[in-house]
């Protein structure tokens, strides 16, 4: 007996301490999941000591530690201090250049904060604004801008390489120049949603027209006046620009300084003048500089010398921006780069020996030297609007023209739009437009609240631009002879011969993704590592304290968040929805942890090298971009009322952004060199990944479904393209196509009673359009309909029709004839004439 006492009291005891450290074990996972304080930590690993029965020598140990690292002078002081020494001496934070140092600097951070904590904020960050315009700006881009697309003839302005003068007039005569100007300067005080809208719905239908109206509202003089200028400047200048009696440009690109701003060689000097007044002789040669032929004002940056110190800046004050009439002695405009053929005005210019006050710095003499973060700012406001808004232009009218004629062009007797084969680019096309105007509208507000994210803006203007590029190319697939056939009826090759520029202007892509959104994102963004930065060069051991120990709970909590969210593929996170999206946030949580955790692993292990590891910054940089752009869907989701209709477009939006992490981090895992453990991330990290993946490849059935309704769904189409130019003139070729659309639509019904007809053997078994007049004879379809389906038939056939031109006109012989778009090019057909009638159509639809 009292051995089965002994023996069932030694199950209990092992019981219990089993039952004590799985219980311990459990209430550590949750403080680490949730990031309880350092204080905390302390007092449950003493309870668990005692628990454990551990020595009293060895709790008193313990808590000796405990109070070192608690009490934070003491912690500063003995350990903190040394730690600060060794990453002095081994060089172990990034070294930061003046410029690079102005660039983190400038603007705020804001929801990439939180998605780089690793613990995002959800229902903090569904507060942010999703804008809408005022009535006032609706009735500008309903009117004035409407006005304006109507005014030229897209196809001529590229033949003749020439915006026309009543274009330049309107644009001046509307205020188009001055949208961002105050409406106290003779502006129009436009939002920046405002703004967007505008450049949005010119790029639907002119890259050129685009950039002359984007050009004067993005970086350029009146932004960098409105912000930075004195009184003076902003009452002389301001009103000019927003009358167009002044065209400015910006002066910053050169031979050997693009992206780097250091490798400027424009110089400019201050002396004293024989009035004894101070001026500046300036020399520069800069290129790719829009509308410099043209322009009568130059804002220019350079690096500004003070050899005697007369502004009491020191001999060197550096970058600095300055305004310079274009007629000034010395200065050379008028030649121009051939841009891709694309005909707006991108050219070089350059000053030699060019002199002008010292008031001719944007802001006076106080501001000598503060360019380059006057730039930075001014830049990060650019880069979330013009950009963003052409490719959501450009996005929004691809959608229109391509539904379009996937809906017309038949080839084995069916609309090509319900070929598999044309579903799955349709539904890139469709859901990638869907979620450019999500984050592009989450970053306007942003932007209309007076924030500038420099992160945010680049995520912006980088995903945009190669966005629209995989829009466009899709676009160009599915349409294929009618977008590669040049001519008036072309609407799409236009925007594909154009999209490399933007690819290159505002930071070149490649610079934005592996440097500006990772490279500067992981200082800008982390809540800790650009403290600890400044810390160190400022030998601030009070601040480096609470900025290293802040960051190691950092890594804490977002090692335990990472694990157990990877180990419940996210669902121990929480949602501030439900329904069909609640999942997406406990995966963008899941996301923004692991991104977060290895983030901090590639800074601890790469250190300052980390910035020239481009392709792992550039892989960091995908996750961080998506992760914004997942989270820009589901707000827009919000903001939309949750309209069920749109929820296929919510589905390929959050699959492609999940499919693009899980691509970012299997390179990162597999390319990542941590010493020691390079085995565990490219093996054991890797295969895990892939067995356990955000997304492994957006679904046929999403694919299908965004096809069907963008293809079915008019109401929805209109919706989601709204804001692109869409006329109503059918001698326009949009407009005609669009009618083609709206009238092939409306006979689908008529045409399903005609094949049923035929599968009821009541006709014969012939293609469609072949049956349509014996369809009537034999009461198959009303006198209504058969009017409706022929005039449908004939409306495809004039649709699907290119352009062709004579040998004079293809080569352009000078004074020969003119290519009239409402003559033969708007018939069934030049060369079939007469003939081009419904029998013609009947004949060769298909």
């Amino acid at each position: 007996m009292s051995a089965f006492i002994e023996n069932y009291h030694g199950i209990l005891l092992n019981n219990l301490w089993w039952g004590w450290a799985l219980g311990g074990l459990f209430v550590f996972a949750g403080m680490g999941f949730v990031g309880a304080p350092l204080f905390l930590w302390s007092l449950c690993a003493v309870v668990a000591l005692f628990g454990f029965g551990a020595p009293l020598w060895s709790v008193g140990v313990f808590l000796a530690f405990a109070f070192i690292f608690n009490v934070k002078p003491i912690r500063a002081f003995l350990v903190s201090a040394p730690i600060m020494k060794f990453f002095k001496a081994f060089q172990i934070v990034p070294s930061i250049s003046q410029t690079e140092r102005e660039a983190l600097d400038a603007g705020v951070v804001w929801i990439e904060g939180d998605l780089f904590s690793g613990k995002p904020d959800f229902d903090k960050l569904l507060k942010a604004p999703f804008p809408k315009l005022t009535p006032e700006e609706q009735a500008f881009v309903d009117g004035p801008v409407e006005e304006l697309l109507s005014l030229f003839d897209e196809f001529e302005i590229w033949r003749k390489k020439k915006v026309p003068t009543e274009v330049w007039d309107f644009l001046r005569k509307k205020k188009f120049l001055g949208m961002i100007i105050p409406k106290k300067y003779g502006g129009l005080g436009f939002s920046a949603n405002a703004h967007s809208a505008v450049i949005m719905k010119i790029s639907s239908r002119s890259v050129p027209v685009t950039v002359t109206a984007m050009v004067p509202n993005s970086l350029g003089p009146a932004e960098l006046l409105v912000h930075y200028g004195t009184e003076a400047q902003k009452d002389y200048y301001l009103p000019r620009l927003a009358s167009g009696e002044e065209i400015p440009c910006f002066g910053l690109t050169e031979p050997t300084a693009g992206s780097d701003a250091s490798g400027m060689r424009s110089e400019g000097v201050v002396f004293k003048g024989a009035d004894g007044k101070l001026y500046m002789k300036l020399n520069w040669n800069k290129r790719w500089i829009t509308l410099a032929a043209v322009s009568t004002v130059i804002g220019l940056a350079f690096k500004l010398k003070d050899p005697d110190n007369l502004l009491g800046k020191g001999t060197d004050p550096g970058i600095t921006c300055a305004l310079i009439p274009s007629q000034t002695k010395g200065v050379v405009i008028g030649r121009r780069h051939n841009p891709l053929e694309v005909p707006f005005y991108n050219c070089p210019t350059q000053g030699h020996d060019v002199v002008v006050p010292v008031d001719a710095i944007i802001g006076g003499a106080d501001m000598a030297g503060k360019g380059w973060s006057m730039l930075m700012e001014s830049l990060a406001a650019g880069r979330g609007i013009s950009l963003p808004a052409q490719s959501m232009g450009i996005g929004k009218i691809v959608t229109r023209l391509v539904t379009a004629h996937a809906s017309i062009r038949k080839q084995f007797g069916l609309p090509i739009g319900k070929f598999e084969g044309i579903e799955e680019p349709l539904a890139r096309i469709a859901g990638l437009t869907y979620m450019l105007e999500s984050f592009g509208k989450l970053t306007l507000g942003g932007l209309d609240l007076g924030l500038k994210p420099p992160v945010v803006t680049a995520v912006a203007k980088y995903n945009a631009t190669e966005l629209g590029r995989i829009i466009v190319n899709d676009g160009m697939d599915i349409m294929g002879g009618a977008a590669i056939s040049r001519g008036p009826k072309n609407l799409i090759s236009n925007f594909h011969i154009a999209g490399p520029i933007g690819i290159t202007v505002e930071g070149a892509n490649i610079l934005t993704r592996t440097l500006m959104i990772f490279g500067q994102g992981a200082l800008r963004a982390h809540p800790y590592a650009y403290q600890e930065v400044k810390a160190i060069e400022e030998n601030n051991l009070t601040h480096f304290d609470r900025a290293f120990w802040g960051h190691i709970g950092h890594i804490v909590r977002n090692g335990f968040r990472s694990v157990l969210l990877s180990l419940t593929r996210g669902r121990l996170a929480g949602s501030p929805v439900g329904g069909e999206v609640s999942r997406y946030y406990q995966k963008l949580s899941w996301a923004s942890a692991s991104f977060a955790l290895m983030a901090d692993i590639a800074m601890g292990t790469l250190g300052g090298s980390l910035k020239v590891k481009e392709k792992i910054t550039g892989r960091f940089a995908d996750i961080l971009s998506y992760l914004y752009i997942g989270f820009a869907v589901l707000r827009r989701w919000e903001a939309d009322g949750r309209r069920k209709e749109d929820l296929p477009f919510v589905h390929f939006a959050m699959q492609w952004s999940f499919n693009q992490m899980q691509r970012a981090f299997d390179g990162i895992f597999s390319n990542l060199k941590v010493p020691g453990l390079t085995w565990f991330f490219s093996g054991v990290l890797r295969m895990w990944s892939s067995l356990n993946s955000f997304e492994n490849q957006i679904s046929d059935s999403v694919t299908k479904k965004v096809s069907r309704t963008i293809l079915e769904n008019q109401e929805v189409r209109d919706r989601l393209t709204q804001g692109c130019y869409c006329p109503q003139d059918e001698k326009d070729p949009a407009g005609r196509l669009d009618m083609a659309y709206r009238v092939v639509k409306e006979s689908e019904g008529i045409e399903r009673k005609i094949k049923q007809a035929i599968k009821a053997k009541t006709l014969p078994k012939k293609r469609v359009n072949f049956l349509i007049d014996e369809a009537f004879e034999k009461g198959v379809i009303t006198k209504d309909e058969h009017a409706l389906i022929s005039r449908a038939e004939q409306v495809r056939w004039d649709a699907i029709q290119v352009d062709d031109f004579s040998e004079e006109e293809f080569r352009g012989y000078p004074g020969g004839p003119e290519i009239e778009h409402g003559s033969r090019q708007s018939t069934l057909g030049s060369s079939q004439g007469a003939e081009g009638s419904i029998s013609l159509a009947k004949r060769q639809i298909d």
